[in-house]
């Protein structure tokens, strides 16, 4: 790797605002915050909307679409038959 054109990747807080969850991992983002974590050593911190702590898809509250109601729809709208038999 070509010296000083890649940027420094250091450890950083990620923290979620609406769960109130933090982690500490590795990145290249900067910021202006920073925190004192759970060892007592200082890091910077991103604040984001949205973690595994809040995605519906990770906590278990996603909707589940009704897929065969749609297709129902369309098969009265367009006319089509539902299976043919072969």
């Amino acid at each position: 790797m070509k010296q000083s054109i890649h940027p420094e990747y250091r450890p950083v807080v990620f923290r979620d605002t609406g769960a109130d969850y933090s982690f500490l991992t590795r990145s290249t983002r900067t910021a202006e915050k920073s925190v004192t974590w759970e060892d007592g050593k200082e890091y910077p911190v991103i604040d984001v909307e949205v973690s595994s702590a809040s995605h519906p898809f990770y906590t278990g509250k996603a909707t589940v679409l009704d897929t065969a109601g749609r297709v129902e729809k369309f098969r009265r709208r367009y006319g089509t038959a539902g299976t043919t038999s072969a």
